[in-house]
């Protein structure tokens, strides 16, 4: 089983947000697109156990396994936007049942949903995702 660190991703108005349970203090932004992003959380775990070890300072072990997973966990608006340009408000209308006006509320940051209706959206899209690894040519 592979060490899966997670790490809760928030979108800001030019990039995204993130922290890690994990690490107490840690929290990281970065402006530019998700794939960058990606990129800056490896380096910053990277620079994070550099200090720890030159500061003599203890850390998780899970941040130097050659194996280590990322997870994201994204909250509602900075899924929505991540996933915007691949589906149309109008799609993830009809794969969540969640009004498209309502999603670009919530994707514009104007509202949040609440715990059912955040829920709702997010396991449509893991339905969506089953579907899509399930199939096959």
């Amino acid at each position: 089983m592979l060490p899966v660190l997670t790490i809760n991703v928030s979108k800001t108005p030019d990039g995204y947000s993130a922290s890690c349970d994990m690490l107490p203090g840690w929290i990281v932004a970065h402006n530019g697109d998700f794939e960058s992003f990606e990129e800056y959380i490896r380096e910053s775990i990277d620079f994070y156990v550099e200090c720890a070890e030159s500061d003599g300072d203890t850390y998780p072990q899970i941040l130097v396994s050659p194996n280590l997973f990322i997870k994201y966990k994204f909250d509602i608006q900075s899924l929505l936007t991540h996933y915007q340009n691949i589906f149309s408000f109008a799609a993830l209308q009809y794969i969540t049942g969640v009004n498209q006006r309502q999603l670009w509320h919530y994707s514009a940051g104007r509202s949040k949903p609440r715990q059912k209706q955040a829920e709702k959206i997010v396991n449509a899209l893991n339905r969506l995702g089953k579907e899509l690894v399930s199939l096959s040519v």
